[in-house]
């Protein structure tokens, strides 16, 4: 994969567009377009300044594939997940949480009203 390929990966990863990185770098998106489709090779000078305007280092700019193909946390252990949590910046995980606690929450929630209805229909 080519590193235009490796830039679009993680611009996608991240939600951001074309236009807010080329915004952050100061370049014509059009420019930035070019780089990400590998019409042009930009600088290494270039490469660095698109890191840091994605939040990532040059190693994992480069390395883009191994660090993405193992966020997708479905078919991991809840261990693995719970590691894959704890990576998450403090508010993050306080986000994940309040959701996990909500769906437990209307889990707990539902399964109460399903066993009182069932007590209703033997009584």
């Amino acid at each position: 994969m080519n590193i235009g390929e490796q830039i679009k990966k993680i611009r996608t990863a991240k939600n951001l567009s074309q236009k807010e990185v080329a915004l952050a770098l100061e370049m014509d998106q059009a420019q930035f377009s070019r780089i990400e489709n590998g019409k042009t090779d930009p600088a290494f000078s270039t490469i660095e300044k698109i890191a840091k305007a994605l939040g990532v280092g040059l190693t994992e700019l480069v390395n883009a594939d191994d660090i993405f193909a193992e966020v997708n946390s479905y078919d991991k252990s809840v261990i693995e997940k719970m590691a894959l949590v704890d990576q998450l910046e403090e508010k993050e995980k306080t986000a994940f949480f309040s959701i996990l606690d909500a769906l437990v929450s209307k889990k707990r929630l539902k399964d109460s009203l399903s066993n009182a209805l069932n007590a209703l229909n033997l009584a």
